[in-house]
């Protein structure tokens, strides 16, 4: 089960930092990604850490302001968000997997779809509004 927690409002340039907790698993052994999706669009790939650490990805329209860290002690995926702006304002929400395919971090960094048979599950989500 994965439970998301910290959205809310925000003004643009702001931070927010996302938390991605998992129970039922351990956050080492989960490949787990963060997607969004705002209204009225496709839901988008934001970025994705293997079980191993060793594949992180960032989509581009993210890239070098949205950073993933792990907590091993609290079982969580935190997502920092700084330089925030309107067209981040969406519903964020993980996914994670154990023992998924090394592709897996790749389909949500080049936004294609991912396949059915994936084991993957997803949290409630948490809602992010960045707006002055």
């Amino acid at each position: 089960q994965l439970v998301e927690s910290g959205g809310g409002p925000v003004q643009p340039g702001g931070s927010l930092r996302l938390s991605c907790t998992a129970s039922g698993s351990t956050v080492a052994d989960l490949t787990i990604a963060w997607f969004r999706q705002a209204p009225g669009k496709e839901r988008e790939g934001v970025s994705c850490i293997s079980d191993s650490e060793d594949v992180t990805v960032y989509s581009d329209f993210v890239k070098g302001r949205f950073t993933m860290s792990v907590d091993s002690d609290k079982n969580t995926l935190y997502l920092q968000m700084d330089s925030l702006k309107p067209e981040d304002t969406a519903f964020y929400y993980c996914a994670a997997g154990r023992e998924l395919p090394r592709a897996f971090c790749y389909l949500v960094e080049t936004q294609t779809p991912i396949p059915r048979n994936f084991s993957v599950s997803w949290g409630q989500g948490t809602q992010v509004t960045v707006s002055s």
